[in-house]
């Protein structure tokens, strides 16, 4: 639609009914209007496909398609379609209006969103995501230009204009990449099959987004772009924003992973994480405001109580105490590592008959003897704090250990004097790289050759109880050995934990 006809339709009556009266907005496929609907008397917002659009049969499927596609979705953070319909053959949709900004504006007026903030946006858009899945809708445009933020501030997903049914084929050619390169997953890129772990990804970036204030890759051209999607690793959050939570880093991670078997398998999965998340960052700061608060009040019961009883809405009795002390099982035993502690204290409550060494604040260093001998050094002591929102990370390798010809990297951790260990304990929130135990007596060891090894190697999950054969030797220093296959390039540790 030209610049005239746009002119040429304010103020006239769609369909005989609706009263166009604002341009809001526009697209390669269509115009949006506020326009007034005087049968209910209330605002509304129209898309109206471009005249010349409209005779691609294929573009108007896929117009066509996007009404039906999101009237089936009820969902609080989906933006509602409310009719459809053609006026003197141009097609429309009639949707509800969003009076407010996108996100995309609200992050450009503000910079960096606070980051319960960002991570209850994400937790909104996740949630819409979970709803389209389910319905067997891939969005594949998410992006902060389709996230719109209302008056109570609430974030809702709009623009399924190139959404597409998992069940169906033929409307995209084989090797088009739909999507803003900004966001787009790998795959999509490539013109690969296109799944809810592409959303997945893009929500990751969104996310990303939030918290940097930026995209996290800018080229000459959007092929530039997109081919960094493919190939780089997002740039670390933490050190751009180093008040984040490693398990804040973590979710971005795995949501951005490259391949699809290390990135989340549905959006439920990250939101979980997210809610987890938030209640993290709440415990963390005290306080939230805004719209964190009113998806923290929100949460499910099994994240709801790692948060601050003054942060959320009075709820029926728990029994807090069990998930406090880990007797309830081993999941929500987990959860319960995640509220606050002082250093010290057992990241991983179920120790059976052995007791934990008590382990001195400056007791963990990093070990790199293969490299430059530093190995995030100034992170060693989040892996002893008793705080399993802190963490330890390796540097990322992107092509694992011996990309850069390493055999391991590690963290090793002294005790106050000689004791015979017989488990060594780990919490992360990054699962799935492996690990081997070593031990020394009296000095570190320059090389690994150096050290005594008293565990086979261990896939570490996210409690992982190392068991040691130590022969009843009393040793110094003990350490974790980290070696191929890395998940997501690097391991991370919250909690190390030494029994005896």
């Amino acid at each position: 639609m030209t610049a005239q006809n746009t002119q040429e339709v304010i103020g006239s009556l769609l369909n005989g009914r609706f009263r166009l009266e604002e341009k809001i907005g526009a697209g390669g496929m269509s115009t949006v209007y506020r326009a007034f609907d005087p049968t209910l008397e209330r605002w509304v917002a129209i898309k109206l496909m471009h005249r010349d659009m409209s005779a691609d049969a294929d573009q108007l499927e896929r117009f066509r398609r996007e009404a039906r596609a999101v009237a089936r979705l009820s969902h609080p953070h989906v933006v509602t379609v409310i009719d459809a319909g053609e006026d003197d053959g141009t097609p429309f949709i009639v949707l509800e209006y969003v009076e407010g900004e996108t996100l995309k504006e609200r992050i450009r007026r503000l910079g960096r969103l606070p980051v319960a903030e960002a991570v209850a946006y994400a937790i909104e858009i996740g949630r819409a995501l979970s709803a389209a899945h389910a319905e067997k809708l891939v969005h594949r445009d998410v992006k902060p230009q389709n996230v719109l933020i209302d008056a109570e501030g609430r974030g809702k997903v709009t623009d399924f204009g190139i959404a597409r049914s998992l069940e169906a084929h033929g409307l995209t050619a084989p090797g088009r990449v739909l999507g803003t390169t900004d966001y787009v997953s790998p795959e999509q890129a490539l013109g690969h099959d296109v799944t809810e772990q592409s959303d997945v990804y893009s929500l990751g970036v969104v996310l990303y987004e939030m918290l940097s204030g930026e995209v996290p890759f800018k080229g000459d051209t959007q092929v530039a772009v997109a081919m960094k999607h493919v190939q780089d690793q997002l740039p670390d959050i933490q050190k751009l924003r180093p008040e984040i939570s490693s398990a804040l880093a973590a979710v971005i991670e795995r949501g951005t992973a490259k391949e699809t078997r290390n990135r989340y398998a549905t959006a439920a999965e990250m939101v979980h994480d997210l809610e987890q998340v938030l209640a993290i960052e709440a415990a963390r700061a005290g306080e939230t405001s805004g719209e964190a608060t009113t998806v923290l009040r929100a949460l499910p019961g099994d994240t709801a109580d790692i948060a601050p009883v003054r942060l959320r809405r009075p709820r029926r009795v728990l029994v807090v105490s069990a998930l406090v002390i880990g007797l309830i099982g081993g999941l929500i035993a987990f959860f319960a590592t995640r509220t606050e502690r002082g250093p010290g204290e057992a990241a991983i409550p179920n120790q059976g008959n052995l007791s934990p060494v008590q382990l001195t604040s400056g007791a963990a260093e990093d070990y790199d003897p293969q490299g430059d001998q530093e190995e995030s050094q100034n992170e060693t002591q989040f892996a002893i704090d008793g705080n399993v929102s802190t963490a330890w990370d390796t540097e990322t390798y992107s092509n694992g250990l011996e990309g850069v010809q390493k055999t391991g990297v590690g963290l090793y951790v002294e005790a106050p004097s000689p004791v015979a260990a017989r488990r060594l304990d780990i919490t992360t929130q990054g699962p799935g790289w492996q690990a081997e135990v070593y031990a020394a007596k009296d000095t570190v060891p320059e090389e690994i050759d150096g050290w005594k090894k008293i565990s086979g190697r261990t896939e570490v999950d996210e409690t992982e109880r190392i068991d040691l054969d130590a022969a009843r030797e009393e040793f110094r220093y003990y350490l974790v050995w980290i070696v191929d296959p890395l998940a997501a390039g690097k391991a991370t540790i919250n909690e190390l934990e030494l029994l005896r």
